[in-house]
């Protein structure tokens, strides 16, 4: 189910924002980026979003911005030494492998040097606080996110709700016509047999007519698929995740009116089937949005 929601927060430690996107897909795929500083809360991020939603490919973005204060920032004195020594190291080794008529430059740029990883350090920065505000934020979030597929997920059951009810007036309409159907039925079987030029013996027409009415017969076929109709509108109502269970039930509708579209041999009938089976698809597509 698609969603969507962004939230932000302002501190004298910087500004947050989550924001969650959501699309369409038959499970649940979580996707974040993560600024490095949160990465280790990335597991509780995902548990925290997965309790949330159970289908749908979901991206989620955390925005960190600190506040740059100059006081803030902290040179590790100790590690630009090393770093130092290091490349006068590796300055001497390329020496001897050149030659004592090798040159080597020793010029250091010193913001080269404080670009290494390290060198610069937030010493004021106190990452606690601000992961406690991100848990709180993103529970913002998600109450925001839920809000959205929420008001989908009603507009989506009133859709169910109205291909269920359209569903059932064509299988009503079905019913109606079996009694007419089986009696001209009957009525070409009579003509064929008076065009024959011997008279047909009675108890063997019987037995074709029983077989041909067995053979026709959509009764369980009708009754499946308005104990399916009663089942889908059941399911709809209830406030428990109902996607998995409406996949199925589609494909039993859609199985049924199958069945029924290659037993018959009335044209309405056929129609009927027809549009049945369009109005299936329509709910099938719409069933793969719904949790």
């Amino acid at each position: 189910m698609t969603g969507f929601a962004r939230r932000e927060l302002v501190a004298d430690w910087g500004q947050l924002a989550w924001e969650l996107r959501a699309v369409n897909h038959r499970y649940l795929e979580i996707s974040l980026r993560l600024p490095e500083e949160f990465r280790a809360a990335e597991g509780a991020f995902r548990q925290a979003i997965g309790a949330t939603a159970k289908r749908g490919k979901i991206d989620g973005t955390l925005y960190f911005r600190p506040l740059a204060r100059a006081a803030m920032l902290e040179v590790n004195q100790e590690l630009v030494g090393r770093v130092i020594e290091q490349a006068r190291e590796v300055a001497r080794v390329q020496q001897r492998a050149e030659g004592p008529e090798g040159r080597v430059s020793m010029m250091f740029n010193p913001l080269d040097v404080l670009r290494w990883p390290g060198v610069i350090r937030d010493s004021a920065l106190d990452m606690e606080p601000i992961l406690h505000a991100s848990h709180q934020l993103l529970a913002q979030a998600l109450s925001e996110f839920n809000a959205t597929r929420t008001s989908e997920g009603a507009r989506l059951r009133e859709f169910l709700n109205q291909r269920s009810t359209a569903l059932g007036d064509i299988v009503s309409a079905v019913e109606r016509r079996l009694p007419e159907v089986r009696a001209r039925m009957r009525l070409r079987l009579d003509e064929k047999l008076a065009q024959l030029a011997a008279p047909a013996n009675p108890e063997r027409i019987e037995q074709e007519l029983v077989l041909l009415a067995q053979k026709m017969d959509v009764d369980e076929e009708l009754e499946r698929l308005r104990g399916h109709i009663e089942e889908t509108v059941k399911i709809i109502g209830t406030p428990e995740p109902a996607g998995r269970r409406l996949d199925f039930l589609m494909q039993e509708l859609n199985r049924e009116a199958n069945t029924l579209s290659s037993k018959s041999n009335d044209l309405e009938t056929t129609r009927s089937a027809i549009d049945m089976k369009v109005l299936i698809e329509q709910m099938r597509e719409q069933v793969q949005n719904i949790e």
